[in-house]
């Protein structure tokens, strides 16, 4: 029996979700654990944001909302509701986010290598 469109594209969110929770394995593994906030993103998906327990974070964009929870699932990734608080409160910034966020709020260089 051939496979219909629909079990192509579930097969396709799949792997997508299965190549997205690998990554968000390795993010925990090189940050001693994680946790993390999904966010609708608009036509470009969903961004997963990462919060590592050293402080250090990242994120990753899914194509779809569906797909963002299925690869945190995946990955065992503990979710919170809002990045709001006492978890945004152990993100830990240095001097590139800092200047980084200067340069665009004052108009300035994006890119401290700019």
């Amino acid at each position: 029996m051939a496979d219909t469109t629909a079990d192509t594209a579930d097969k396709k969110q799949d792997r997508k979700a299965a190549k997205l929770a690998r990554q968000i394995g390795a993010f925990a593994r090189h940050h001693g654990g994680a946790e993390g906030q999904i966010a609708y993103i608009g036509q470009a998906g969903t961004r997963i944001v990462l919060v590592g327990t050293d402080g250090g974070w990242g994120d990753l964009v899914a194509p779809t909302y569906a797909v963002a929870r299925l690869a945190a699932e995946k990955a065992g990734l503990t979710l919170h509701d809002e990045f709001d608080g006492e978890f945004a409160a152990r993100v830990k910034t240095g001097p590139y986010e800092w200047s980084r966020m200067a340069g665009i709020q004052l108009g300035g260089a994006a890119d401290p290598a700019a």
